[in-house]
């Protein structure tokens, strides 16, 4: 078994050096680089899914090396296609569905039901519903460039994996712990700062990360025990954890390496898709804060006094560049007119560089191998959704149902554009269930942007509006994965954490709406600083109403007719007119003014400082008692 662990490991090494060495010096055959990258990450997902189980050891390696024969197969034929026309035997078709079939899979054993639910429809559509002939499917969807290889797996594996390598870098030098000690300190003060701080802390590590689900195991065992400890409880942690993590895949300037796939399938400027998705996802991390406020100040749980908060010193300072200024590099390779992925390699050389002058721990070659495993592993699980992804968006390009969902939706809301942004939000919402943030945007690209271009959204707002969507359903249950990977680390229930990740997160599901009816905020086609700063108070105003009134709590707990203005007013701010948005503001600020001066009241328990058991620096150790209640 440990052997299987080593080969595995040995492979990992191989994806993420791949990775590396593509951005940095390109790709020296499509061809090549498409099977190796994929047979490798199946290859990897196999033995390390094989856990300590002997038929399933034996299952999964006679899987892996048919794979890696199917796929030696796959690249002769691909490589005398470049040369010229050549017949493809049935046997090779039926082989080519046998190798779907070990795609799917994998896909299953490592993402579960929801993306094999979608794989199957996609092929029973194909064969059954639309007709296609199984041999020219296998054709179109195995040995051509628009199907299981087709393009998202090209930018994937040029332009996305050397950013999940980059992330490892700073996550096992030591830079994510440095800067969840900076987030402690900065958010310490404020009510409810615990939480705060773990806001702050997934947003940054998120826009690396590439998957919410990552973010939330990888931050989460040091900022959910401490929120806990606070007060707040189990199911609160895991919810604020849940939702931050999410919010980092809408985050720039890497926005979770979404903004590279966006820039490639709409053609856009991938620093006007950063421009354009800055000040919402300010917007969605500020509701976050507010949320937190709120119930922290319900609990009467006040921020942390001075004395239990670890300083930053100097030198957590000096550390923090081994992440900033490789972001920084980023930037200013992209607006170079460099290639995105030559400027992930600049930022990986950089944080290497940094690493190992501000890290001693990462001069041992010993965290240079854990860095390229962890990121070989990452790395392999993506490609295997993203090979199944391109198995969909194939069938999807070979029978046309884009345009057949853009005019199914057309139909059904009989024109109107706010019945058809609401189809196009569900159809997001389920598509993206199960599906990493990455894949998920491509699907409902693919499907649902034809519906709203057809509708007169710009571009940019429709992909922003889709990939919001695809983003929030990893908070959305019933298949909340962000949320259901929390909960066990908080030791709640998972249903009820995803629920609550979604009351937390619901302002964001406003977000996408403003793209279309109030675009301003996307910075986009000349900027009205009028309507630019009317969209921001119709959101803060909408936002203030839905937090309290669903959480019924402002200064005191609400009475049920209150919280039901406090909804109609947010209601009524969001609707896209000028008159209802006034009113809407007018309603919440009387009914935030009236609450306040209203009689003597007391918090629902007697306020209590944070208390956390150890200095809130870097590394919390998760609670001896995990499962316990918080008051």
């Amino acid at each position: 078994m440990r052997l299987v662990g080593i080969l595995s490991d040995l492979l990992a090494v191989g994806l993420a050096a791949l990775a590396v060495y593509t951005a940095g010096f390109g790709v020296f055959d499509n061809a090549w680089f498409s099977g190796l990258i994929v047979a490798l990450a199946v290859a990897i997902a196999l033995l390390r899914g094989a856990g300590d189980r002997l038929w399933l050891l034996a299952l999964h390696g006679g899987l892996a090396l048919l794979f890696a024969w199917l796929s030696w197969v796959w690249l002769g034929i691909m490589l005398e296609q470049e040369a010229f026309f050549i017949e493809i035997s049935r046997a090779q078709l039926l082989q080519a569905w046998l190798a779907i079939a070990v795609v799917a899979y994998v896909t299953w054993r490592e993402f579960g039901l929801p993306m094999l639910v979608v794989g199957l429809a996609a092929a029973a559509w194909l064969l059954l519903g639309a007709g296609e002939d199984w041999a020219r499917a296998a054709e179109n969807l195995w040995y051509s460039t628009d199907g299981v290889y087709g393009r998202p797996v090209e930018v994937v594996g040029r332009i996305v994996l050397v950013f999940i390598v980059f992330g490892a870098v700073l996550q096992t030098s030591g830079a994510g712990a440095v800067l969840l000690k900076m987030a402690f300190a900065a958010t310490a003060r404020f009510t409810g700062g615990a939480a705060h701080a773990s806001i702050v802390a997934s947003a940054l590590f998120g826009t690396l990360s590439g998957a919410a689900v990552a973010n939330v195991v990888s931050t989460g065992v040091f900022t959910i025990p401490i929120i806990k400890r606070a007060g707040f409880r189990p199911r609160f942690a895991g919810a604020v954890e849940a939702a931050a993590s999410t919010g980092g895949q809408i985050m720039p300037p890497v926005m979770g390496v979404v903004a590279f796939l966006m820039a490639d399938v709409t053609n856009i400027p991938y620093l006007q898709i950063v421009v354009a998705a800055a000040i919402p996802a300010v917007m969605y991390y500020a509701s976050l804060f507010v949320v937190v406020a709120v119930e922290a100040r319900r609990l009467g749980i006040a921020g942390t006094p001075p004395d239990r908060v670890e300083p930053v010193t100097a030198g957590d300072w000096l550390k923090s560049l081994a992440f900033f200024l490789p972001l920084v590099a980023i930037v200013v390779v992209l607006v170079d007119g460099r290639t995105p992925q030559f400027a992930g390699a600049a930022a990986l050389v950089l944080a290497v560089v940094l690493s190992l002058a501000l890290f001693p721990a990462f001069r041992h070659p010993r965290m240079w191998w854990q860095a390229l495993v962890e990121a070989g592993r990452t790395s392999a699980k993506l490609m295997v959704i993203v090979a199944a992804i391109g198995f969909v968006i194939g069938v999807i390009n070979m029978t046309g149902i884009g345009l057949m969902f853009a005019q199914a939706i057309l139909r059904l809301s009989d024109d109107s554009l706010f019945l058809s942004l609401l189809l196009v939000m569900l159809g997001c919402l389920v598509m993206g269930m199960g599906v990493p943030s990455a894949p998920a945007y491509l699907i409902v690209a693919i499907v649902m942007g034809p519906a709203l271009e057809r509708l007169g959204v710009p571009t940019i707002g429709a992909h922003l509006f889709m990939l919001y969507f695809a983003v929030l359903s990893v908070v959305t249950p019933p298949v909340a994965l962000a949320a259901f990977a929390a909960a066990p680390i908080a030791g709640a229930g998972p249903m009820e954490t995803g629920m609550t990740a979604l009351r937390l997160a619901l302002p964001g599901f406003v977000i996408p709406f403003l793209f279309v009816y109030w675009p301003s905020i996307l910075l986009i086609d000349g900027v009205d600083a009028f309507r630019l700063a009317w969209s921001i108070l119709v959101f803060a105003a909408a936002t203030w109403m839905i937090v309290t009134g669903l959480g019924r709590f402002q200064a005191r707990r609400l009475p049920g007719w209150e919280a039901g203005l406090r909804i109609a007013a947010a209601i009524l701010a969001l609707y896209p007119s000028y008159w209802s948005s006034a009113i809407g503001i007018a309603g919440a600020i009387a009914l935030t003014v009236l609450h306040a001066r209203a009689a003597p009241r007391k918090p629902a328990s007697a306020p209590k400082p944070e208390a956390t058991g150890q200095t809130q620096g870097a590394g919390p150790a998760a609670p001896q008692h995990a499962g316990e209640e918080s008051p």
